[in-house]
């Protein structure tokens, strides 16, 4: 495995947890900004720092569907969230995030770009009976209206996270997320002109320091993490990340906005958080037996076989019979005339040696002795 390789889940779960502070950093921030000039204000200063760090490699990344990409997954959703947290409580906005991951898996199957296996889709089923149950039972501070924008919201970045999938492979994730977001930020200011008044200098630090903290805590850092991951794994591995979301803002909620918690809210939670276990630990043992099965091709048979016995027990991997029949291919090929060295020596046959050509291909033959 490379070292890009090995950097793919602690990098996608850094992204989940960094992510999770964007709401109650927005929930701070909205004290100051109206909701798009927030957008606005978070995409068009972590373009700025993203655009700098890329310049040199920004050609590849400027097509018009990247382009229209970050300004419906990244404005589109943000924005619609903006208006959602303003509306609802910090922990009902933090636990529905936990729709993502399902919106997630289920538009990459409905397009297959992915189907997930069933312990992951027995787990998406109980984090979306937890997102039900949560905007179902009205806490303090919380609205249906503001509930339903934050879901809305979820499906836009839903459908983003897919079709990241087949934007990022061959690209460079930095300067891909630099466009996106410059995109957004586009996208967004006519939105925040027309509807919001333009705002003013802010009475105190902390939503200044909020929007700071959006920028490059919520904003630079975890997309430029997340792209970079996802341009190694499929879309609902990714996704499962993002359930570290809603856990970590849901905390937050609570401890440090003081949000009420209901019986409701609590059992909602409980089932996002065991939805969330259950489909990442299985969508994450997947993807790590996919890499074995593929190291395992690549290697001799001998080495081979062990790492795709232990791939099969999760699910996936070449069988003993597979191998069997590898190990008969190679046992059956024609042995090769080889000449003595010596003087009129006769002629024999020896087995064919040498490392493996490549997965499934044999031995490579050799040459003939000679003096």
């Amino acid at each position: 495995m490379t070292s890009s390789r090995r950097l793919v889940f602690p990098a996608l779960a850094a992204a989940g947890i960094l992510w999770g502070t964007t709401v109650p950093l927005s929930k701070v921030a909205l004290g100051w900004l109206p909701p798009a000039w927030l957008a606005f204000g978070r995409f068009a200063i972590a373009a700025a720092l993203l655009l700098v760090i890329s310049r040199t490699r920004l050609r590849a990344a400027c097509s018009p569907v990247i382009v229209g990409s970050g300004a419906l997954g990244y404005g589109g959703a943000v924005l619609l969230q903006n208006l959602g947290v303003q509306r609802t409580s910090v922990t009902h906005a933090a636990l529905l995030i936990g729709a993502t991951p399902v919106l997630t898996a289920i538009i990459a199957a409905l397009l297959r770009h992915s189907v997930a296996r069933p312990a992951a889709w027995a787990g998406f089923g109980v984090s979306l009976a937890g997102v039900v149950i949560v905007a179902g039972g009205q806490g303090a501070g919380s609205t249906l209206g503001g509930d339903g924008l934050v879901l809305a919201a979820q499906l836009l970045s839903a459908l983003f996270t897919v079709s990241q999938s087949w934007l990022l492979p061959g690209r460079d994730p930095v300067s891909v997320t630099a466009v996106q977001l410059s995109a957004a930020a586009v996208a967004v200011l006519p939105v925040a002109l027309i509807t919001e008044t333009a705002p003013g200098v802010p009475h105190h630090a902390g939503p200044a320091l909020a929007l700071a903290g959006l920028v490059v805590l919520g904003t630079v850092l975890p997309t430029t993490l997340f792209a970079f991951g996802q341009s190694l794994v499929s879309a609902d591995v990714a996704g499962a990340f993002v359930n570290l979301e809603p856990l970590v803002g849901a905390i937050a909620g609570t401890v440090v906005f003081g949000d009420p918690l209901s019986v409701l809210q609590v059992a909602g939670g409980a089932a996002i958080v065991a939805g969330i276990g259950l489909s990442s630990t299985q969508v994450v043992r997947a993807e790590r037996a996919r890499r074995d099965e593929m190291r395992a091709a690549a290697m001799p048979l001998p080495a081979a076989y062990s790492i795709a016995r232990a791939a099969a027990g999760a699910g996936v991997g070449r069988t003993r019979s597979q191998l069997r029949d590898r190990q008969r291919a190679k046992a059956s090929q024609p042995r090769v005339k080889a000449g003595c060295s010596g003087a009129g020596g006769p002629s024999g046959t020896r087995p064919l040696s040498g490392p493996p050509a490549g997965p499934g291909l044999g031995w490579p033959a050799e040459r003939p002795d000679s003096e």
